[in-house]
Formats: C-alpha cells, sequence, structure tokens
C-alpha cells in the first residue's frame, strides 16, 4: 500500500467518520447541543477540505495510485452517509432524501466496479453533473449539521434543507445519466439484445 501524503489525508478522511457521527452522543453535561452541531460541522467541512486537498496535491506531485483512486471515493461515500444517518437520527433529513442519495451511492458504486471488470470504466467517469451533485451535497450537509443562524444572515437549517432537496434530484439525475452510459454494455451481457433480436 503507498503511503504518501494524499493517501495520509484520504485515511484522515476516514477517521473523522466516527467524530462527526460520536459527538452527538456526548452527555449535554459535557457539550450542549450548539456545541455538537459547530463541532460536527466543523468535522465535517474539513473533511470536505481534505477530498479536495488530496486529490489536488495527488495530481500535483504525481502521486495518483490505484489504492488511492479506490480509496477516495470510499472515503467520501462513508463520510456522506454517516453525515446523512446522523441527520436522519436528528430528524433534519427526509428518509426518502437519505435512502435517495445513498442508494444512488451504493448503485453507482456497483455499476463502476461491474463497467470497470469489464474493461469499460471509461464510459461512466466521473463527469461535470457527478461533480455539481457532490458539491451541493458537501454544502448542504454541514449546513444541516450547524442548524442555526448563519452570520446573523440567513437560517442554516433552511438553506441546508433547499439544498439537500436539489441534491437529491442532481442525484436522481446523475444516476439515470450513468445508467444510459452504460445501458450498451448491460443490454448486450445481459442478453437483452439477443432476445431482442429472436422475437423479431
Amino acid at each position: 500500500m503507498p503511503l504518501n501524503i494524499p493517501i495520509l489525508l484520504t485515511w484522515l478522511r476516514v477517521a473523522m467518520i466516527p467524530l462527526v457521527v460520536g459527538v452527538y452522543y456526548l452527555p449535554e453535561a459535557w457539550l450542549p447541543m450548539h456545541a455538537k452541531n459547530m463541532t460536527a460541522a466543523g468535522f465535517f467541512i474539513v473533511a470536505a477540505v481534505t477530498d479536495w486537498l488530496d486529490g489536488f496535491l495527488a495530481r500535483r506531485w504525481n502521486q495518483t495510485s490505484s489504492f488511492g483512486a479506490f480509496l477516495d471515493p470510499v472515503a467520501d461515500k462513508l463520510m456522506v452517509a454517516a453525515a446523512l444517518l446522523s441527520l436522519l437520527a436528528l430528524g433534519r433529513v427526509a428518509d426518502l432524501i437519505a435512502l435517495v442519495i445513498i442508494g444512488r451511492e451504493i448503485t453507482i458504486s456497483a455499476l463502476r466496479e461491474w463497467m470497470a471488470q469489464i474493461g469499460a470504466s471509461k464510459s461512466v467517469a466521473v463527469n461535470f453533473l457527478g461533480k455539481l451533485k457532490t458539491t451541493f451535497q458537501m454544502i448542504a450537509i454541514p449546513l444541516l449539521l450547524f442548524n442555526d443562524s448563519l452570520f446573523g444572515i440567513v437560517d442554516a437549517s433552511v438553506l441546508g434543507a433547499w439544498m439537500i432537496y436539489v441534491a437529491a434530484v442532481l442525484t436522481l439525475w446523475s444516476m439515470f445519466y450513468y445508467m444510459k452510459l452504460a445501458w450498451p454494455q448491460i443490454r448486450e451481457r445481459s442478453g437483452l439484445s439477443g432476445e431482442a433480436t429472436a422475437q423479431k
């Protein structure tokens, strides 16, 4: 396993997952809810910054690796899923929204793994739509975790709620987009094209 600064930053992101979740299990006497919200939001923001930073440094220093390419999206998906489950338990995100986002991540991860096995991974490479979805998620989640007035101007929970709904729409849109790209391979490998020809 390669060990360099980008990989260490990715591992740091993984290590921060229990911190985001665990802070809400601390007794109120130790940390009041407002402080828990600020701490969890802060941890998530640091994790989101490391997500950008590890990729930037890996490209800048030519330290990309197959292990890093594997670990980076896994860390991202675990972080988002853990935060969404915490928000779900706190009643700050709808069940359907959490299901859509987490379900999509599982589906597309499985699709990419299968496409890589058949040598067609480039067909479902991350595109602008996927990046836009991630951007909305990474802004919405810390706003929902913070759950307070933002600089005395806007309620973070309201802004976060709107953004997570937009993220959910983009999540579905990007999922259907990737499925459409992969459909020719799915149809060919599943024998659907042969069945259609036989029926004619």
